[in-house]
């Protein structure tokens, strides 16, 4: 009887637990994507696929994007999924990257090749962990991980070697350490609509057009290696192309 008395209040506890909405796990759907994606570009670059490797980050990054879109529209955005986008941002944009250079470029160098390719995992990382604690409205704190990733990766897509494994050592070495420093580089996730100027957007948008139309596939390479270039001189492409009022409302919005 007693056996049979706590089988029905474990039957009662279930049913009223609550259970987990859909939009809840929607986004973390979204992020097992991109996750995917890092882990089939690791498993590419074991089979020498280099170039589909590279692709298979780029294509993480589209659902990096659009996770945090998804939990914003469904209101479903949680603690859990912020750490589990943090997991696989460091697999995609840390790991994966890291591990293509590796077997492309720095291998030869054989233990420098393999300290450089961990130091780059290890800065992504670290990146990651001090963007969930520390929030600082405005620019990045340091290079975002998915452009220092996606840079790596366009050396394989471009078909670009530099003249020395220790040089594309160096270069990897360097993204690393833009990662983690404090030198601000530009947002454009609060850009909207309203906010944004159309001439300055149609000109950004030409930029982009006519890197493609002319660079083809080194596009991807000239465009993030500007961008990294726009941090190091203190170019804000996130406040130009705001309107003169919504920058201003942001200046003073940050100062408080």
């Amino acid at each position: 009887m007693k056996n049979f008395l706590h089988m029905r209040r474990r039957l009662g506890s279930i049913r009223n637990h609550k259970q987990i909405e859909f939009k809840q796990i929607a986004p973390n759907m979204v992020t097992s994507g991109n996750l995917l994606c890092g882990v089939f570009s690791i498993m590419l670059v074991l089979h020498g696929r280099l170039v589909p490797a590279a692709w298979m980050i780029f294509f993480a990054v589209l659902f990096d994007g659009f996770d945090g879109k998804v939990a914003r529209m469904l209101g479903g955005g949680s603690q859990f999924g912020l750490e589990f986008d943090s997991l696989a941002d460091l697999v995609s944009f840390g790991v994966a990257p890291a591990i293509l250079i590796y077997q492309s470029s720095v291998r030869n160098l054989f233990l420098i090749g393999a300290v450089t390719a961990c130091f780059f995992s290890l800065c992504v990382a670290l990146r990651l962990a001090r963007f969930n604690i520390v929030h600082v409205p405005g620019p990045f704190q340091g290079l975002p991980c998915p452009a220092g990733g996606l840079f790596a990766a366009s050396f394989i897509i471009a078909g670009v070697k530099l003249p020395a494994a220790w040089a594309m050592a160096v270069m990897l070495f360097c993204v690393g350490l833009l990662m983690i420093s404090s030198i601000p580089y530009a947002n454009m996730k609060k850009l909207t609509k309203k906010t944004a100027d159309k001439k300055k957007c149609l000109l950004l948008i030409s930029l982009l057009v006519l890197s493609f139309i002319f660079l083809k596939s080194s596009a991807p390479l000239f465009l993030f290696a500007l961008y990294i270039v726009s941090g190091l001189i203190r170019f804000d492409w996130g406040s130009w192309i705001l309107r003169p009022e919504a920058r201003d409302e942001a200046l003073s919005s940050s100062k408080n």
